[in-house]
C-alpha cells in the first residue's frame, strides 16, 4: 500500500483534502500528518483537482512521502531553467506543422496541459516536460539532465525517449508495450504528450499528411494512451475530447 501525504508547507500544519471520490481511499494519522491511502499505485501523487484542494490552500502544498518538494520558489526556479535549457536546445528546429512553428512551442504546450489544464505542480513533472525531447531530438545527454537538474527529472525524460536506434515502427510499438510500465511521472508527461500532438494534428496537421496518415496517428495515440489510464483522469478527458475530432 503506497501513502499520499498532504502538507500546508506555510502553515506547517496537515492540510485536509476532500475524499470525494472512493480512489482516495480512507484517511489515517501517522507523527501529525494526514496520509490518504491509494490502492496499487498512487496515481494522484502530482497534484489535485481544484474541487478536491481545501479552498485557500495553495497547490504547491500537494506533496508525496517519496518525494517531498522544496520550497516553491525552488519549484519555479528549477522550471524556468528547464524552459531556458529545452529553448536553447531547441532554438534551430521547427515542428512540422503548416506553419513550421518553432519547436520549443511543444514542450511549453505540455507544461501548460499539465499545470493549467491538469492542475499538476510537481516541478519535477513540469520540468521533464519540458526537457522530455532534448535527448531523443538533440545532442544532450542523460548525463547531462542528470548533472543539471538531477536524478529524478533525468529518469523522467529517459522513460519517455524512444530510441533512435530501432526502426520508426518497432518504436511505435515499443511506445504501446511500455506505457503501463513507466512510473507515474513519465505517464503524466506522456499523456500530455499526446493530448498536444493530436491538438496540433487537428489545428495545424503537415501539409504533406494524408487523411489515412492522420488517422493511423490517432488510433496509434489511442493504443499508448490506454496503457496510460488512471493516472490523471481529467487529462484522460481532454484526450478523450481530441481524440473525438479524428478526421
Amino acid at each position: 500500500m503506497q501513502w499520499l501525504a498532504v502538507f500546508d508547507l506555510v502553515q506547517e500544519e496537515p492540510m485536509r483534502v476532500h475524499a470525494a471520490r472512493s480512489t482516495w481511499g480512507t484517511p489515517s494519522s501517522y507523527s501529525g500528518v494526514m496520509l490518504y491511502s491509494i490502492p496499487s499505485i498512487a496515481k494522484y501523487h502530482n497534484g489535485f483537482p481544484p474541487d478536491q484542494v481545501k479552498k485557500g490552500c495553495s497547490m504547491h502544498t500537494a506533496v508525496t512521502t517519496d518525494n517531498a518538494e522544496s520550497a516553491p520558489n525552488a519549484g519555479i526556479a528549477l522550471i524556468l531553467q528547464a524552459a531556458l535549457f529545452a529553448a536553447e536546445r531547441h532554438q534551430n528546429q521547427r515542428r512540422k506543422d503548416a506553419n513550421a512553428s518553432p519547436y520549443i512551442n511543444h514542450p511549453l504546450a505540455l507544461a501548460s496541459v499539465l499545470a493549467v489544464e491538469g492542475a499538476v505542480v510537481d516541478a519535477e513533472v513540469l520540468c521533464a516536460a519540458l526537457l522530455h525531447d532534448t535527448i531523443e531530438d538533440t545532442d544532450t545527454t542523460v548525463e547531462e539532465l542528470r548533472s543539471l537538474f538531477g536524478d529524478k527529472i533525468a529518469g523522467i525524460v529517459g522513460e519517455v525517449t524512444d530510441d533512435k536506434s530501432l526502426a520508426k515502427p518497432v518504436r511505435k510499438e515499443e511506445q504501446v508495450r511500455h506505457a503501463p510500465h513507466i512510473s507515474a511521472k513519465a505517464q503524466l508527461v506522456k499523456l500530455a504528450d499526446k493530448i498536444c500532438n493530436l491538438r496540433d494534428l487537428h489545428s495545424s496537421p503537415p501539409a504533406h499528411w494524408s487523411i489515412e496518415r492522420k488517422r493511423a496517428y490517432f488510433d496509434w495515440a489511442v493504443r499508448v494512451v490506454a496503457g496510460l489510464r488512471g493516472v490523471h483522469p481529467g487529462l484522460e478527458a481532454l484526450f478523450d475530447q481530441v481524440c473525438a475530432k479524428r478526421p
